[in-house]
């Protein structure tokens, strides 16, 4: 039987009471459907997207008024099935006519490859001809059932990494991360989640774009409902202003074409039998060269040089020592002009929607819970060009406050975030000089250091940020923040910092240990406390500049200065 990615039975849904049953697209909208559960979490964040486009697609509200009625009132399943029925042409994975996200040519003239080429992290060609698959073996996968093979063929098409000459990258650069907006709750149901990152008719599109109808046989929307976009000379770049304002939902700059296989076999990915799996593909280069000014709605950008706007913004990626609230404020507060940060789309019309809301709540409509306690999905990649590294996905808080607080919102976290950038520079050093006779000619990747440290005092900052975030929703004219916060934020940084530095540098045995060593992490974990209570005129300078911005005053108990001034 066919697989049609609208009408069929093919997504794994997890309902309230623990069970998951493979149902269509539609069965986002029945109340007791919580969540998804792919067998990947690069799947897991694929199916997300693909939820959300369709209903990007099927049903984008007209306005923010439009979107907050929608809100109020979901479709049923048997509306959305309704929504959806006219786009099925188009979500077709195998047959004769049109294919999700396929060529239609045929690829004849093109050799054989293994399905295993569809998941990015998959040894490529030449890891496995220079035999270099040491960790990520080849063979992993050999056989996909449909169901998988679309997931892994959507996945590639929206975060297509470089690949060599010809083989185009994704419309938002090889591995992007995507933000998501998700309710503090979590037993709200799924439509109640995927909602919140669908936006209105008059601020989905970019500049140059129209908006119109989406329809299934609008070739710039759908590129595999026409002849292949070929990119095999100059001029044949696609840019925002050429297609349709939903088409970054369905970018498609690989060329694929699935090979059914009339043997069934049991699927490497989800371990299901399936009775024509997927086990090659054909696969040819020079598709779709996405360039220009692409602002795709889930991804946050950066400008490299914020004063050159002529120069395109990049899309944000996953980098090593993972993603944390060091990254907060480029995710989720704009500042083109300064840092060059521009959150994704979604977010900042999210937040832009607080005065609306607010202006509902005063008449008696429930949006409280959404707005006021949301929460930032963060995921995506970590590449090295065509290599991934990792997979990162982490959820992080979403504060709203007035527009006019927008800037002391900003100024408060940088305050915070700069103190514990400060801090975890200051640990490294000292670590270095604890370990090392001569630190300055140490070498090595120390990074993991300032990722335990940022990890560590995780907790703290989303609490401290919370309060930031009630506060300024006050909406008092001079908004300040009180000692007491500015105090216990200090707190945990230093007590992280003394932590992770007396695990790290004393964590042996010290019988045994040299004289010479001894006294290295002696001097190191004195200038450390030193440099945290800010006892030194010059070398406390860091704690007293922040203490005094906070409004309180830098005291140590005794008995912690006793405590603390021993190593062992």
């Amino acid at each position: 039987m066919k697989l049609n990615l609208l009408t069929s039975n093919w997504l794994p849904f997890r309902h309230r009471d623990g069970r998951i049953d493979y149902r269509p697209p539609s069965a986002l909208a029945d109340p007791d459907v919580l969540d998804l559960a792919l067998p990947r979490a690069d799947f897991q964040g694929a199916a997300w997207q693909f939820l959300i486009a369709l209903l990007q697609t099927a049903m984008t509200p007209k306005n923010t008024d439009a979107w907050l009625d929608r809100y109020q009132t979901p479709p049923g399943v048997a509306e959305l099935d309704e929504l959806l029925a006219p786009f099925a042409s188009a979500f077709e994975l195998d047959g004769d006519g049109p294919r999700f996200m396929q060529d239609l040519d045929p690829l004849d003239d093109v050799k054989d490859a293994p399905v295993a080429g569809l998941l990015i992290d998959s040894p490529g060609a030449n890891g496995i001809k220079n035999n270099t698959d040491f960790f990520v073996k080849r063979g992993r996968v050999d056989t996909a059932c449909p169901e998988c093979a679309a997931l892994a063929l959507y996945t590639m098409q929206i975060n297509a990494p470089a690949g060599g000459a010809g083989i185009r990258v994704g419309l938002r650069g090889g591995g992007p991360l995507t933000t998501l907006i998700l309710p503090e709750d979590e037993s709200q149901p799924l439509w109640a989640r995927l909602w919140p990152n669908v936006m209105p008719a008059d601020a989905v599109g970019q500049p140059g774009q129209a908006w119109r109808a989406p329809g299934v046989e609008d070739r710039d929307l759908f590129f595999w409902m026409g002849d292949t976009r070929i990119s095999d000379k100059k001029g044949t770049e696609v840019l925002p202003e050429q297609v349709h304002p939903l088409h970054a939902f369905w970018s498609m700059p690989r060329r694929y074409r699935l090979l059914f296989d009339e043997t069934p076999g049991c699927c490497d990915l989800c371990g299901r039998e399936a009775d024509r799996p997927v086990r090659h593909l054909r696969a040819k280069k020079q598709g779709a060269n996405y360039d220009g000014p692409w602002r795709h709605p889930l991804t946050p950008y950066r400008r490299l040089n914020p004063k050159k706007l002529e120069e395109l913004p990049l899309s944000s990626k996953g980098q090593p020592g993972g993603l944390g609230y060091r990254h907060w404020p480029g995710l989720v507060l704009e500042d083109e002009a300064i840092s060059g940060a521009l959150p994704a789309r979604v977010v900042t019309h999210h937040l832009q929607k607080y005065r609306q809301v607010k202006a509902a709540r005063d008449d008696g409509e429930a949006f409280d819970a959404l707005y006021r306690h949301a929460r930032l999905w963060v995921f995506g990649y970590d590449m090295d060009n065509m290599k991934p590294r990792g997979w990162y996905s982490v959820e992080m808080p979403l504060v709203g406050v007035p527009k006019a607080h927008q800037e002391t919102l900003r100024g408060w976290v940088k305050r915070f975030v700069d103190l514990a950038s400060e801090i975890s520079w200051t640990l490294r050093n000292q670590l270095k000089r604890a370990w090392f006779k001569r630190p300055e000619d140490a070498k090595g990747d120390m990074s993991q250091i300032d990722a335990q440290f940022f990890e560590a005092t995780q907790p703290a900052f989303f609490t401290a940020l919370r309060e930031i975030g009630g506060v300024l929703r006050e909406d008092e004219e001079a908004p300040t923040l009180s000692p007491e916060i500015h105090r216990q934020w200090y707190g945990a940084l230093k007590r992280e910092a003394l932590a992770l530095f007396d695990a790290q540098a004393i964590s042996g045995p010290l019988e045994g240990m040299k004289m010479q060593q001894l006294e290295r992490i002696t001097g190191a974990r004195r200038y450390l406390l030193t440099y945290l209570n800010g006892s030194g005129k010059k070398v406390g300078k860091t704690m007293q500049a922040f203490a005094e911005a906070g409004g309180f005053k830098l005291k140590t108990p005794a008995s912690e200065d006793h405590r603390e001034e021993s190593p062992a």
